[in-house]
């Protein structure tokens, strides 16, 4: 079952919704916006949805009514983002998360080659806050906590670009990012790990502005009927205006 945009009260969200019923709201989260804010930040901060956050309710009191956020996406990264309207259902998808019964896929582009058609990257990951920051690394011995499935889309030799669909089996912060880079495979518009001179260079040839990693997809078993949910979040047009510039389909 697949489900596109459809209209929902700006009291909620001013994302574009992606679905919605009793149960359940499903936004597609534009690149810059918050999952939700940073308690610690006194700047201004544009969240997912509207209203007050209940950091450890992890619930908004949206003048919709509440929301409860199930999984979250950095700042940087744009796609699929689920949430649900009442405790009961965000208990179910919460769960459904922690058993990994929720497959959550994205498309990113890699400065770099050497992919085989597919695999999977096994690491160990630790993260760090320090200084109101957040830093992930890969720590070599330990028995791996963190796993993603890859498929190679394309490979642009002209560019040295690689197009990956990932299937994220894990949800550690900044994952795909940390997992690319130290494969030398640094994420196009990366401003933390990524190659710094890479991003100048590709910012001026084919205006990539910014990290190029989108969730596009994600699938569960809808928490009240049990029947399965597909929702599909398109790729924005900045990140398809670069697939364009390097000649890269985006149908492979």
């Amino acid at each position: 079952m697949s489900f596109h945009s459809t209209n929902s009260s700006p009291a909620i969200t001013t994302c574009p919704v992606l679905h919605e019923d009793r149960h359940l709201i499903v936004v597609n989260k534009p690149h810059g916006i918050l999952s939700h804010p940073n308690p610690k930040s006194a700047k201004p901060q544009r969240s997912a949805f509207e209203g007050r956050y209940d950091v450890e309710r992890r619930c908004f009191h949206t003048p919709g009514g509440e929301v409860f956020l199930i999984h979250r996406l950095d700042q940087d990264t744009s796609g699929v983002l689920l949430a649900a309207k009442d405790e009961k259902t965000a208990d179910k998808c919460r769960e459904a998360f922690e058993a990994e019964q929720v497959r959550k896929k994205y498309l990113a582009l890699g400065s770099g080659g050497g992919l085989k058609p597919e695999g999977v990257w096994l690491d160990h990951l630790i993260t760090e806050h320090a200084r109101h920051q957040v830093r992930t690394a890969v720590r070599r011995g330990p028995r791996p906590n963190a796993e993603l499935r890859y498929r190679l889309r394309h490979y642009s030799a002209a560019h040295r670009l690689s197009l990956i669909e990932i299937d994220l089996i894990t949800g550690k912060t900044h994952q795909i990012r940390v997992q690319a880079a130290s494969r030398h495979l640094p994420l196009v518009g990366d401003d933390v790990y990524g190659s710094f001179e890479q991003n100048r260079v590709l910012k001026k040839t084919l205006h990539a502005r910014r990290l190029f990693l989108h969730a596009f997809q994600l699938s569960l078993k809808h928490p009240a009927s049990g029947q399965p949910l597909l929702i599909t979040a398109p790729l924005p047009e900045d990140l398809t205006a670069v697939l364009a510039a390097a000649q890269i389909p985006l149908h492979v």
